[in-house]
């Protein structure tokens, strides 16, 4: 069994040996076309590493956990993040140690390398992995180079890889990985040329940048982009960028900077590169049979292919969500420019649209111009759901970024070791429950207030003022499309709640979390300890937003339920109570057409339970995501009134927590919840409260009634029920 082979050594039949790039690398480099000197560690390399680590069946209880096609994308980033917390930790074969020694001291001795994936089935048309995998530059030494494979290695098993395999129907289980050995070529201009251009066949597209086409292709920098007659050579199209950039080789990371003032306003290809780029695209085609998707280096004047994969023909429908699930994986530098955008645009966007929204006055609207402005809320509504999709989620990929870093530097045990210096980072709705513990804190220590209080009255002016000052900071939340602090009996009753108890959860406190991240920065090598405070001080960011953008997106949400209210108002609130968004089209079509009418809606009538034996819960398994363990009395929530029916120690059971219901979580003991994943919203609250937390249990809230006595393990992620 030979672990490393080169490509003299690699036919068209070797595609399971060492995975499809490789034996298109192998093709053009027949062919006599310039390729970097590649060696190639592989599929056997993989399997003697899995086997004798154990991880085969490590895999197999991760993705077994639950349902691989009902898991959501938080769930799978969880099971991938302990997949490769595993990887990175276990020890490689001294067989493979040897081989790559001896490989490094001959053909790649000195070089700085290129590491990258080439996997069984990648590349081949109509299920494209660019941009899939992991990859790899500047690497040099044995320990660096065992590092990296490692790191591609696990890239197999990273939740968009997972994501993406599910969506074409490939057995994940038996997915295996050959890795690239490559000289790193750093050619002074790369880029990508397509064969098929994506609007015309007979034209051929290329994109071309300064520096590393890493750059390029993992988003960092916008390309040079070209549209050429394919036999003419003509040029049909130039756009060009706002900005020129470059990435090149600082060290041991690839930096993003300026060009210098001469080529700025320069395009990195003249008429002879473009001409010699569009050459090589068609040759690659014609060698495969096929239009190719190409990517290449200028190194000094020479045009280097670095890999050749079939243009991928889609025939996914509407549902394939390929393109999404790998845009949730971005740069460093990406990911600041998209903090940067949420911060300073996107957030202050959103809150003056709800503002300029919120200014309209209700009452003052014919029923006509109220059904056009409870439509006109609900489009804002859904078009900043469409940008939380585009935009924010992919934000939270920093957390990730961060806790890949960490975990490489400090080789944890725990893969989560990471979120612990995220933890004590400003959250509103931390803040919130803040406020709400100051104003329990009154009732708690005022005999005659809680009197007032229990009776329905209301309390000194103090208190009054200090709760109109809340309700006006913190009145939009919503939740299963309710307002929460719309009506004064729920709010005094959580009140009255919070102030029978001193057992309030507290959030961490920030000196332990300091101490954490400074011992964190002293074991990072000095050169990238800058790259490791801009990675922790990202990770904090998308920490904080991950929370904090669903609060500024309630502010819209709740605007819809105000203007729906209106309507409900106005018609005689004859109507099925609960405000869903299809009671939209209800309200606005009656508002519009007095004198028609509109059946109330009929109750969802779920499906007949057949007599006979029930299956009792006892252990119900989902996924670690708060360390420690609680017990206490079940309480699921369902609507709003189940949250201000909470007690202090019982343990919240929900479909999935929202930041906006989150006030409740401070009397908690512990969290359970259907959907998973470590960057969910119950996840992020309980780790900052401290509390154990169990998340991505399926049915958790059939399988679970209220009064059952629940022991929730979130270093296993079981939840033990016990009922009377």
């Amino acid at each position: 069994m030979k672990l490393i082979v080169g490509l003299d050594e690699i036919t068209d039949t070797d595609g399971r040996r060492v995975g499809g790039k490789v034996v298109a690398l192998a093709a053009l480099h027949r062919a006599g076309i310039a390729v970097p000197a590649t060696r190639c560690l592989t599929i056997e390399a993989y399997e003697l590493f899995v086997e004798q680590a154990g991880l085969r069946a490590v895999i197999s209880q991760e993705l077994g956990r639950k349902s691989f096609a009902d898991m959501r994308w938080e769930e799978l980033w969880d099971v991938a993040l302990r997949i490769r917390n595993r990887f990175i930790r276990a020890p490689v074969p001294e067989a493979i140690v040897e081989d790559l020694s001896a490989t490094l001291r001959g053909e790649l001795a000195q070089s700085r390398l290129a590491v990258r994936s080439s996997a069984p089935g990648e590349d081949s048309e109509g299920a494209s992995f660019a941009g899939l995998h992991d990859s790899f530059v500047g690497v040099r030494g044995v320990g660096r180079t065992l590092d990296a494979i490692r790191g591609v290695w696990a890239s197999l098993w990273t939740d968009r890889a997972l994501l993406y395999r599910r969506e074409l129907g490939i057995d994940v289980e038996s997915s295996a990985m050959a890795v690239i050995l490559q000289p790193l070529v750093e050619g002074s201009r790369s880029g990508i040329a397509f064969g098929a251009h994506p609007s015309d066949p007979e034209l051929v597209a290329v994109e071309a940048v300064y520096g590393l086409n890493q750059g390029l292709v993992d988003g960092t920098i916008q390309p040079d982009r070209w549209s050429l007659d394919r036999r003419s050579a003509r040029v049909v199209e130039h756009l060009a960028p706002p900005e020129r950039l470059r990435m090149v080789l600082r060290g041991a990371e690839p930096t993003v900077e300026k060009l210098p003032s001469e080529q700025a306003d320069v395009p990195p290809l003249d008429e002879a590169n473009l001409g010699e780029v569009l050459q090589a695209v068609i040759t690659a085609g014609e060698l495969f049979g096929g239009p190719q998707d190409m990517e290449w280096t200028l190194a000094d004047g020479q045009l280097v292919l670095l890999q050749s994969r079939p243009v991928t023909t889609s025939t996914s429908g509407q549902g394939d969500k390929r393109a999404w699930y790998l845009s949730l994986t971005r740069s460093v530098q990406n990911l600041l420019d998209l903090r940067d955008r949420v911060e300073h645009e996107l957030l202050p966007a959103m809150d003056r649209e709800a503002t300029q929204l919120g200014s309209v006055d209700l009452g003052s609207l014919s029923s006509g111009e109220l059904a056009k402005e409870i439509e006109r809320r609900s489009r804002a509504h859904d078009r900043w759901v469409e940008v939380y999709s585009q935009d924010f989620i992919p934000l939270a990929h920093g957390i990730r970024l961060f806790g890949q870093f960490y975990n490489n530097v400090m080789e944890p045990e725990d893969p989560y070791e990471f979120m612990e210096l995220l933890a004590a980072t400003p959250l509103l709705s931390v803040h919130r429950n803040r406020e709400l513990e100051r104003l329990a804190s009154r009732v708690r220590k005022d005999p005659e207030l809680r009197r007032r209080l229990a009776a329905g009255e209301q309390g000194d002016t103090d208190f009054e003022r200090a709760v109109e000052d809340f309700k006006q900071e913190f009145g939009d939340a919503a939740y299963a499309s309710q307002k929460c602090f719309s009506e004064r009996v729920q709010l005094n009753r959580l009140l009255l709640s919070m102030a029978e108890t001193t057992a309030i959860a507290l959030p961490r406190s920030k000196p332990d979390v300091e101490e954490r991240s400074a011992a964190f920065l002293a074991a990072v090598e000095e050169d990238r300890r800058d790259l490791a405070e801009r990675l922790l001080d990202l990770g904090r960011a998308s920490y904080r937003l991950r929370d904090d953008d669903n609060i500024h997106l309630a502010r819209l949400e709740a605007l819809v339920l105000d203007a729906v209210s209106e309507g409900h108002r106005r018609l005689g609130g004859t109507w099925h109570e609960d405000l869903q968004p299809s009671d939209l089209d209800r309200v606005t079509q009656a508002l519009r057409h007095p004198n028609l009418v509109v059946e109330p809606k009929q109750p969802d009538v779920g499906p007949a339970i057949e007599q006979g034996f029930q299956a009792l819960p006892r252990q119900l398994v989902g996924q670690p995501a708060g360390p420690g363990i609680g017990t206490g009395t079940a309480r699921v929530i369902e609507d709003v009134e189940d949250l201000f029916r909470f007690q202090a120690g019982e343990v919240l059971v929900c479909d999935a927590v929202d930041p906006n219901m989150t006030f409740v979580v401070p009397m908690a003991c512990g969290v359970v919840e259907r959907r998973g994943g470590m960057l969910i919203h119950g996840a992020i609250i309980a780790r900052e409260y401290g509390l154990p937390c169990v998340t991505g249990v399926p049915d958790a809230t059939s399988m679970v009634e209220n009064g059952d006595s629940l022991t929730v393990d979130g270093y296993l992620g079981i939840v033990t029920v016990v009922r009377d």
